[in-house]
């Protein structure tokens, strides 16, 4: 019979072992804030994959959503084209359940990747559980779980890179002033697993400064309430980009398009001269139809012998009325407005993209 090494196709590097050898010395709760690709889900999978060997029972692995678990995880793999849930060795598995994401051992126990936006779906009776990215999942995922966890002395880790000062930069607080708990921090200066050129070529590709602590050295400052935009519009300001910037006669007219449901409709006017964004215009009025809006778009055609080259407006404005079968898309381009749709990202990745356009705009203070 051959013999089967657990870890498997796993070789921790020197600074994921403090980790592990506090779980393996008994610690039944830990918190990892690590910088973005330390390795932190291939580790804690190996791991689980070791005590559910060790021990019959049911490991869940939360993820913020099941689109990502499935995404990170189940169909996940590393830069060397492994993927991650080959870690658990065939001749242990007894059942693979793809549509489940669940694995079956021959012991009896159950490994499933799990998103916390289906909440009733952690209600279950783990040993041993993982909340990958936690910063992203609802803190009541864990207060479903952790009742569970102290009847059968199970054990608990969370892992997560920050996103702002949230209820999973309380948990690191907690976990650092209580000596049951491991909590590390590992920033890129500790771990050395990034080099700072590789850091500087994110830098010269768009990525902010500030998504660059965030994921890199593990700043939680980013993503206040209120503190968004806060510093790179006092930036512009400083940098007398919050000024006079008139119609540019040789370049065309954009419109980008908030269309408010019950509050107001925002409409930015904007020139791409050269490297530079305009924002010439601004309009926001509530309580009008798309009519109002097309009337209002003519008007400062005329007046101000503005050619208008597109008109951008978010996703929602392709969802259809079921009175008439028609989307206010639909509707828009009878008035004359012809909306290009705009994608549906994640909030994070909505604030991410206005920074790293926000050092390239100039607005007109009027």
């Amino acid at each position: 019979m051959a013999t089967i090494t657990l870890p498997y196709n796993y070789t921790p590097r020197d600074y994921q072992l403090p980790f592990l050898r506090a779980m393996d010395n008994g610690c039944r709760r830990a918190v990892k804030v690590w910088h973005r690709r330390a390795g932190k889900d291939k580790t804690d999978l190996n791991y689980m994959v070791k005590r559910a060997a060790e021990q019959k029972g049911y490991y869940p692995y939360f993820f913020p959503t099941t689109a990502m678990g499935r995404k990170v995880l189940w169909d996940g793999m590393d830069k060397s084209g492994f993927k991650f849930i080959d870690h658990i060795p065939a001749p242990l598995i007894a059942n693979k359940n793809n549509t489940e994401m669940k694995v079956t051992l021959k012991n009896g126990s159950i490994i499933q990747v799990i998103g916390t936006d289906n909440i009733e779906n952690v209600g279950v009776n783990p040993i041993g559980c993982i909340f990958s990215e936690f910063s992203l999942q609802s803190q009541r995922a864990w207060d479903l779980t952790r009742p569970i966890l102290a009847e059968n002395g199970g054990w608990a880790i969370f892992n997560f890179t920050p996103r702002g000062k949230n209820h999973a930069y309380d948990l690191l607080k907690m976990a650092q002033a209580n000596q049951q708990w491991f909590a590390e921090v590992l920033t890129v200066d500790d771990t050395g697993a990034i080099s700072p050129e590789a850091i500087q070529e994110e830098r010269d590709s768009g990525m902010s400064e500030d998504m660059i602590q965030q994921e890199f050295y593990c700043s939680f400052e980013l993503g206040q309430e209120g503190s968004y935009y806060g510093k790179y519009m006092t930036q512009a300001l400083q940098d007398g980009r919050i000024c006079s910037v008139p119609f540019d006669p040789a370049a065309q007219v954009i419109t980008a398009w908030d269309i408010g449901i019950g509050d107001s409709t925002a409409i930015w006017f904007v020139q791409q001269v050269g490297g530079e964004i305009h924002l010439i215009d601004y309009y926001e009025r509530a309580g009008e139809g798309l009519a109002h809006y097309a009337s209002m778009l003519e008007q400062k055609r005329q007046e101000n012998n503005w050619i208008f080259r597109a008109h951008y407006a978010p996703h929602d404005i392709e969802a259809r009325e079921l009175n008439t079968g028609l989307s206010r898309k639909d509707y828009a381009r009878q008035l004359g407005i012809n909306f290009i749709t705009l994608p549906k990202l994640r909030v994070e990745d909505g604030i991410e993209a206005v920074r790293a356009i926000l050092p390239r705009c100039w607005f007109d203070e009027r």
